[in-house]
């Protein structure tokens, strides 16, 4: 899978090498400067930007020579720099099973992993607009950039960046996933308004949540 062009720009850079190197394993400031040819309080400004954007943070201390030295290695905040398959894996999954079930099976079977997704998080409070925030977190969590809007005077939540939109084209019917997600995290029918033209823009409205 080819690396988006930022992403490779950014690797090139001295950060990026450090990146890299952490990749590979944990490593103190002195190995990272005699590694890159660079002082310590050079390699030492870097690592705390980076740390300071959640790409690295500091794992412990070891002892070399004398004095014990700061461990780095990467944070969990660094994995969105790498290239990730999903997409492409999901498409064709989706394809196998379009192939091996009709299309009422394959349904159901989205809506079940939609059911299951939305299990993995627990919103307890019973006001209908803090549900329908937290839904909109979610669909933000697992990727996606969502808002919740006012539309002829239902809530709507829209979406401007769909996680799932590697699969949609071929398979709107991926689409049903996140309808039943939503609606099990929010508690109330969930109908799925999508557009899928050039460019992808998830809309679900609320019809049983009237805004006030």
């Amino acid at each position: 899978m080819a690396i988006p062009q930022q992403n490779q720009r950014f690797f090139s850079s001295t950060r990026g090498q450090i990146v890299l190197l952490l990749r590979r394993k944990a490593r103190t400031v002195d190995e990272l400067a005699q590694m890159l040819h660079l002082t310590d309080n050079a390699i030492r400004a870097h690592l705390a930007t980076l740390e300071r954007d959640g790409i690295v943070r500091q794992q412990g201390m070891r002892r070399i020579g004398s004095k014990p030295s700061v461990v780095y290695e990467l944070a969990a905040g660094a994995e969105q720099l790498f290239p990730k398959a999903y997409g492409a894996i999901l498409h064709q999954l989706l394809d196998v099973l379009a192939e091996c079930m009709t299309a009422e099976e394959l349904e159901v079977a989205l809506r079940e992993v939609g059911r299951r997704i939305a299990a993995h998080w627990n919103i307890s409070e019973e006001d209908l607009r803090t549900h329908l925030e937290a839904a909109v977190e979610v669909l933000n969590e697992l990727g996606g950039m969502a808002e919740l809007e006012v539309c002829d005077a239902a809530y709507c939540i829209r979406g401007y960046s769909c996680p799932l939109a590697a699969a949609v084209p071929g398979h709107p019917e991926v689409c049903r996933l996140a309808e039943t997600l939503l609606s099990t995290l929010i508690g109330v029918p969930v109908q799925e308004r999508c557009e899928r033209g050039e460019a992808l823009h998830c809309r679900f409205i609320v019809s049983e949540a009237r805004y006030p």
